[in-house]
């Protein structure tokens, strides 16, 4: 069994009941702001970093992708995806995004959602990704808005009126983060957006759009419950090209 947290039994188990998993992109509520930075995907290839159950992977080949490649580093994530990929032209592969092993512009788009902000040093992943994209790709990724990943204290706080208060501490100090996630101890990495933006113009990517996603009105009206979500928003979503 590899020690990747998405192989932990209670972690795969509590993260499978997610609506994200349980529904695929349709269950991801900041899909649709995703799929608007996405370029024409008819004949490209792509690349998806940390593919998780396939859903994104599959997308893309309806849409037109010529060949799909899917990295993953855990195995009980790619059992998964491979239990519901019968497609030849998607690959799935057991992988580190650190240890990124493809040849040089042989790719037309790479795509990740929730994933960079467990790598520990992006600089040298952005440099990856830059070598294995042909001139002209794209990049389109999200991530936990460093708002999000930026507190030591994970929790909520009650500001004096009674509401909610999210505890922006340690926002320039840039590093590891522990938080309590479907499971205790998750690990994380926290940087600001000019962390990531910054380690991506040094390799020669041109930022064509950022997100700050939020729920929009009608998502709140069917989701109550994310009503928290305007006062800090949770996804940072990033579309870049060489």
């Amino acid at each position: 069994m590899s020690d990747n947290l998405y192989d932990d039994p209670a972690f795969f188990a509590g993260y499978s009941q997610l609506a994200r998993s349980r529904e695929g992109l349709a269950g991801a509520p900041e899909w649709p702001a995703l799929r608007a930075m996405l370029p024409p995907l008819e004949g490209k290839r792509v690349l998806d970093l940390g593919c998780g159950f396939g859903a994104f992977a599959r997308w893309a080949r309806k849409m037109g992708a010529a060949d799909v490649i899917g990295i993953d580093a855990s195995e009980k994530m790619l059992a998964r995806a491979r239990s519901l990929t019968r497609d030849p032209r998607v690959t799935l592969r057991i992988a580190r995004i650190e240890r990124l092993d493809l040849p040089p512009a042989s790719i037309d788009l790479v795509y990740s959602s929730l994933v960079l902000h467990y790598i520990e040093d992006f600089a040298p992943v952005a440099a990856t990704l830059r070598a294995v994209l042909a001139d002209g790709g794209h990049l389109v990724a999200s991530v936990e808005h460093p708002l999000f990943t930026a507190p030591r204290d994970p929790h909520w706080q009650t500001g004096r009126d009674g509401s909610n208060v999210w505890p922006l501490t340690d926002y320039l100090n840039e590093g590891r983060r522990v938080t309590d996630w479907i499971t205790a101890g998750v690990v994380k990495y926290h940087r600001t957006v000019a962390g990531y933006v910054n380690a991506l113009i040094a390799q020669g990517f041109q930022i064509m759009r950022l997100e700050e996603w939020a729920p929009g009105r009608k998502q709140i009206a069917e989701h109550p419950e994310w009503a928290d979500e305007v006062h800090r928003p949770p996804f940072l979503l990033l579309a870049a090209r060489v």
